[in-house]
């Protein structure tokens, strides 16, 4: 029994054929949605690439091959629905229009697989924010150093585009040697003794960089001797609000980037949708017009359906396919063992030699 099937009379496959026409051309509209969702996104990425360990590209780039299949897989969905309007031009297309659905079926998998990689790209994202910030304040002292001296740029313009600080917070800076040794005054006890209380040699202090300081707060910004309450006047760290960005630059990074991904996620997903519902109407457009053709009468009615047999007819009669092909692929382990056996042939083509019997 069919699934869903659905009686059209010449009348409504015309007007089927024309809708599915104007969609397909909607489709590719999408298509370049799609295209052009992906490289913005894409751009963004490569925005912040130094700030990241490794370049998250699979997102941007499925997009991107997804929207430039859609255009070429519409347009042609296009010409193939405009031209069933006419029974007679509808045979060129006839053996070709199976294969085209399946291949526009396999194609809506693949939009629905990148609006779902568009929501599952958090973690990945996040490592990689994690490793490249890491790295990034590592380097931010190098500015003499070919291929790093852009790092403190970054670094900087990102805190204060962001209003951020640090990897997961301010203290981060705590931990690591930000001011280069070439700006070290040698000279001072107080920073040579700090030099040699590190294990590592490295100057460490209860400070952060300039832009970390909070764009809105009344106070001067205090970005050294952040814990020493005896160096600022009418200052308690421990009580009072610090005028410095609260928020790690990983957790602004992160938001940043989940918003666009969950509005490109929720684009595509609708696209996916829509692209569902045009394969559907070309499935019944298909069948009533082979019906058209089994009849003879290309004004009579004709059954259109999305399964020609229950889904679960359908399911065992490709799962037989499946099966059938691989018996046909099917090697035996002996390779001999229909090669006749030479010895024996021999032996039964020898003549039988009478023994003369003694009388």
């Amino acid at each position: 029994m069919a699934v869903l099937k659905v009686t059209f009379t010449k009348t409504n496959r015309d007007k089927l054929a024309q809708v599915l026409w104007v969609l397909n051309w909607v489709s590719v509209i999408t298509g370049v949605t799609l295209f052009s969702l992906g490289l913005f996104l894409k751009v963004e990425i490569q925005k912040r690439r130094e700030l990241m360990s490794k370049e998250i590209v699979s997102v941007p780039n499925m997009l991107i091959c997804v929207g430039l299949t859609a255009c070429a897989i519409n347009f042609l969905g296009g010409k193939i629905c405009y031209d069933c309007v006419d029974t007679t031009k509808f045979l060129r297309w006839k053996l070709l229009m199976l294969p085209y659905i399946i291949c526009t079926f396999f194609f809506t998998f693949c939009i629905l697989v990148g609006a779902l990689m568009c929501y599952s790209m958090r973690n990945d994202l996040e490592e990689s924010l994690f490793l490249g910030l890491r790295d990034a304040m590592r380097y931010y002292k190098d500015t003499d150093t070919p291929g790093r001296c852009y790092i403190k740029r970054t670094m900087d313009m990102l805190q204060m585009q962001f209003q951020c600080c640090g990897n997961g917070g301010y203290r981060d800076w705590f931990h690591i040697q930000w001011i280069s040794n070439r700006y070290l005054d040698m000279t001072n006890s107080e920073v040579v003794e700090r030099l040699r209380s590190n294990v590592e040699g490295k100057y460490l202090i209860d400070g952060v960089p300039f832009s970390c300081c909070g764009l809105h707060s009344p106070r001067p910004c205090i970005q050294h001797h952040i814990t020493n309450n005896s160096a600022h006047y009418n200052y308690d760290y421990k009580k009072e609000e610090l005028n410095l960005n609260r928020r790690g630059c990983r957790q602004a990074l992160l938001e940043h980037y989940t918003q666009i991904m969950q509005s490109i996620g929720l684009i595509v997903l609708i696209i996916w949708l829509f692209e569902v519902s045009v394969l559907t109407g070309v499935r019944y457009l298909q069948t009533a017009m082979e019906n058209v053709l089994r009849l003879g009468d290309p004004d009579s009615e004709s059954d259109g359906w999305l399964l020609e047999n229950s889904i679960a007819d359908t399911a065992r009669y490709n799962f037989n396919i499946i099966k059938n092909l691989g018996k046909c692929y099917q090697v035996d382990d002996d390779p001999n063992i229909d090669v006749p056996n030479t010895s024996q042939q021999a032996q039964e083509n020898v003549p039988v030699k009478q023994i003369p019997v003694a009388r």
